[in-house]
């Protein structure tokens, strides 16, 4: 991952979302299941703003994600139920 910070750590980082420049605060954790297996993690970083408009780009293409806070790492992004 690049220019991810370590959970604690007090580096800013910025919002995923196309010309949003707000610090991130959220990790939006999702993986494309017909290429990767579940501890395949991708990661777009989200405002508060734009935590549930990225996360619904994703789930409505059939990806599984896993929203969570910006300094808990998830290491599996499970198939969706």
């Amino acid at each position: 991952m690049i220019g991810f910070p370590t959970p604690g750590s007090d580096a800013a980082v910025g919002c995923s979302a196309a010309g949003c420049t707000a610090p991130a605060t959220w990790r939006i954790n999702w993986r494309n299941p017909r290429i990767h297996s579940a501890d395949r993690v991708k990661v777009w970083l989200a405002c508060d703003t734009h935590r549930s408009t990225l996360g619904d780009y994703l789930e409505t293409r059939g990806f599984p994600v896993v929203i969570s806070a910006m300094d808990d790492v998830v290491t599996s992004v499970p198939d969706r139920a």
